[in-house]
């Protein structure tokens, strides 16, 4: 199929929607469509976008805008197996860690879809061993902790799902059969402070670097290996470490790993969760059949993420929202509001999944683009958010969208009642209240206690937070990123913008090295200069 990368502000239907005056959610809101505004997404959970100021002839126009940018069709060439990530001339195969879909590819594509299938397989049969005793540490005890040594996405994504996780496995009446840390900040009291909790002589290190050449990941590693040693001279410590790296990467050595499971260039770090770098220590902590639920969850996303019509496709309709709030309304900044603590870590996850992805400033060609593209992605858990920056969401004098995340129901369904309600009553009760009072306000004579409403939000609602239901979220919000840079006509799947700090700070560690030629930056050696 053809498709063209033309810029947003080359759509004529755009023109048409920038022209359109938006309604007032405060005139549209109702009962009824609350009700009517709401789509699956994936297994167990529904988008609801009924607070959103959006009506019946500008989903019209949104719909064309998703078809004059070609956004479905450019999805479909992801799967086929183009190159879809010009910046690295790399293919974007992630989606098929979660299975295969019902569209045309190329034999290349073929051959990576086994591999990854083929990995699942290897290390479930690792996680298997482990658990049972048969693969044990170098002093004969059985693995009780795995240590994940990442950074970025190699741990953002992984740590995130690991604790949306672990309460649901207490729901079921298990434990963690692995109890997993992460150790990510080269700042060396992050490893320090894991160490300080575990014993080396039952713990497995899982060290994950693509390249094989990060230089945090490969800093922490050291630093762990020397803090082994100093614990224990016993140790074996090749034994207690496996790799999860690119096939022939520098990791690939099996004198420092006893075992290793491969990514490659096509899985991009922030969208390789549902990967081995995600899939070996879900696999240790909970089992690889909770881990393959996850990959359900994610695949029947992706399926969703197919259809043209964007009301049958919550992602797509999602990320016409998100750019009609950036681009039309000007909004600046967006909140992740999950009204579940197992989702503690989620925004920090989707803070590098959304701004590493779409914060460009140069289309899809290389090219400068003169319109928004990425917002300032935070968040926190409700309720404690609300009693930290929703003052500001409310009365502030920026209008920042809202996107909550709630469950009907607790994961670990331990709960009381306390003033004839239980907590899990009292969290949805506070969800409902914001997203109604964010939308309706209350008029007020007194400008302090003035809500003018108007503040837009919707939300991804599901029965509860299941490992189905997470893998439908986490695909949602990778496939909502993909379309967004689709429809801004930018490349979604490359990060120059990481690369620049690191080659500076290397200049400055190779200047300590006595590397004269480094020095070549006044600025930066007055700041390095600051820490000496």
């Amino acid at each position: 199929m053809d498709v063209k990368f033309k810029n947003l502000t080359k759509s004529a239907s755009f023109k048409e929607l920038a022209s359109y005056p938006a309604p007032d959610i405060k005139d549209i809101l109702s009962a009824e469509r609350v009700s009517k505004c709401n789509i699956k997404t994936g297994i167990g959970l529904d988008y609801n976008y009924s607070a959103k100021p959006v009506d019946k002839k500008m989903l019209g126009i949104f719909q064309q805008v998703a078809n004059e940018q070609q956004a479905v069709d450019k999805y479909k060439k992801v799967l086929y197996g183009a190159i879809m990530n010009p910046g690295e001339n790399r293919m974007v195969l992630h989606h098929y860690t979660r299975g295969t879909l019902d569209v045309d590819h190329k034999k290349d594509v073929t051959k990576r879809i086994n591999l990854y299938s083929k990995q699942i397989e290897r290390f479930s049969a690792f996680a298997e061993k482990v658990h049972n005793g048969k693969i044990k540490g170098s002093t004969g005890a059985k693995f009780d902790t795995a240590v994940q040594i990442g950074i970025g996405g190699s741990d953002l994504g992984p740590r995130a799902l690991y604790l949306a996780l672990k309460g649901y496995m207490q729901t079921e009446g298990k434990k963690p059969l692995i109890n997993c840390e992460f150790i990510s900040n080269v700042d060396p009291d992050d490893a320090s402070d894991v160490m300080s909790r575990i014993n080396p002589e039952t713990t497995l290190f899982i060290v994950v670097s693509k390249s094989g050449t990060t230089q945090e990941t490969l800093t922490n590693t050291a630093l762990v290996k020397s803090l082994i040693k100093s614990k224990s001279k016993s140790i074996d410590i090749a034994k207690h470490m496996i790799a999860v790296t690119g096939k022939g990467s520098p990791m690939e050595n099996p004198l420092e790993f006893s075992n290793s499971f491969y990514i490659d260039d096509f899985i991009g770090g922030r969208y390789s969760g549902t990967s081995a770098v995600g899939g070996v220590i879900l696999s240790l902590a909970f089992g690889s059949d909770i881990f393959k639920k996850v990959l359900a969850g994610a695949h029947a996303n992706d399926k969703i993420a197919l259809q043209q019509d964007i009301l049958k496709n919550p992602p797509l309709l999602d990320a016409l929202l998100s750019v009609y709030d950036r681009n039309i309304l000007k909004t600046t900044t967006e909140a992740i509001l999950p009204y579940s603590q197992a989702l503690s870590r989620f925004p920090a996850h989707l803070q590098q999944l959304i701004m590493e992805s779409n914060g460009k400033s140069a289309n899809f060609k290389g090219k400068p683009i003169n319109y928004e593209t990425s917002p300032v992605v935070f968040g926190e858990p409700g309720t404690n958010g609300q009693h930290s920056f929703y003052q500001m969401l409310h009365q502030g004098t920026d209008i920042v969208p809202l996107k909550f995340i709630g469950f009907k129901e607790s994961q670990q369904l331990c709960d009381v009642n306390f003033e004839e309600s239980s907590c899990q009553k009292k969290l949805n009760a506070n969800l409902a209240a914001q997203i109604t009072a964010f939308a309706l306000g209350q008029k007020d004579e007194n400008p302090n206690k003035n809500f003018i409403g108007g503040r837009s939000s919707d939300i991804l609602i599901g029965k509860k937070l299941t490992p189905e239901a997470l893998g439908s979220l986490l695909a949602h919000f990778e496939n909502r990123t993909m379309f967004q840079g689709f429809l801004w006509n930018i490349n979604s799947f490359d990060q120059e913008g990481v690369q620049l700090g690191k080659k500076l700070a290397n200049k400055i560690l190779s200047a300590k090295s006595g590397d004269a030629n480094m020095q070549e930056n006044p600025v930066l050696d007055a700041y390095s200069a600051l820490f000496t």
